[in-house]
């Protein structure tokens, strides 16, 4: 039996569904141009302009700058101005875009079974539209070949992501064994969990790379109390009924969060002497 590592995954899911709703039903302007606005009042944070380029260029560049040559965008039945741009006004030149089409916003394991027939039948790479993840963490999590996810070391995330305090807090905790397998993850736990009481807190910034096996996770689940189909449910039901093994990657670095109005400052900050080449 061969003992090679297993090809570096070279495709990524990109959940471009969300509402938005936080961005939405904020009322302050924070400083936004009247395009940025516009874009704030849809919802649309992938396509937020920033320097007259939407966010996700971004977010696809850095893919692409980790070897990285097939992207599936999961959008809503409404999100014309997206399939416009990266099919007609601004195809990408490093990587293949498609698109995967989630009907409702029923929750993030149903956006990653809408790709069940969009992918290529091999590991794929999968993060959100509203972040901004070293470029580190991408090739690091696509050298796995397989089922893994990075951990973002939470106090790391404040200081240089510049992400909120009370917003980590929020955001889901991973138990891993000494041997880097993952054991549980917890969504949004309470503040006396035993998790969340740990001296060194490692949370989920939604930056996996998975197997065609979270397909059938993802199909078994009920809604949450949120009544969401969660994808942590998934991941729990493919590692006790599926088999499934997921590496972890601990990380000590920034992700720029691009959840509300207030946020376009600090990532427009942050992003100003990149540029884009997705």
């Amino acid at each position: 039996m061969s003992d090679a590592a297993p090809p570096p995954t070279t495709q990524a899911v990109i959940l471009a569904r969300g509402l938005g709703t936080r961005m939405r039903r904020e009322s302050a302007d924070q400083g936004l141009s009247a395009a940025q606005l516009e874009a704030a009042a849809a919802g649309a944070k992938g396509m937020m302009p920033l320097f007259a380029r939407p966010f996700l260029d971004y977010v696809i560049s850095a893919l692409a700058d980790a070897a990285i040559t097939n992207v599936v965008l999961v959008v809503g039945p409404e999100h014309d101005a997206m399939r416009k741009y990266y099919t007609q006004a601004a195809p990408p030149a490093r990587v293949q875009v498609r698109f995967a089409v989630q009907a409702e916003p029923k929750g993030t394991a149903d956006a990653v079974y809408a790709v069940r027939n969009a992918v290529n039948d091999a590991p794929f790479l999968m993060l959100n539209s509203d972040n901004y993840y070293p470029v580190a963490a991408y090739s690091a999590l696509a050298a796995v070949g397989g089922a893994g996810l990075i951990a973002f070391e939470a106090d790391t995330l404040v200081r240089d992501g510049g992400i909120q305090v009370e917003r980590v807090l929020n955001y889901a905790l991973l138990d891993f064994d000494s041997n880097g397998w993952l054991r549980e993850i917890c969504e949004k736990p309470p503040s006396d969990h035993p998790l969340a009481r740990r001296a060194e807190r490692w949370v989920s910034m939604n930056l996996w790379s998975f197997t065609p096996r979270i397909f059938d996770a993802c199909a078994r689940i009920e809604p949450s109390e949120r009544g969401e189909l969660e994808l942590a449910d998934a991941v729990m039901v493919a590692m006790r009924d599926l088999g499934e093994r997921f590496r972890v990657i601990p990380m000590r670095g920034g992700v720029l969060d691009l959840s509300s109005r207030a946020d376009v400052a600090l990532v427009s900050s942050r992003l100003a002497n990149v540029t884009p080449n997705p």
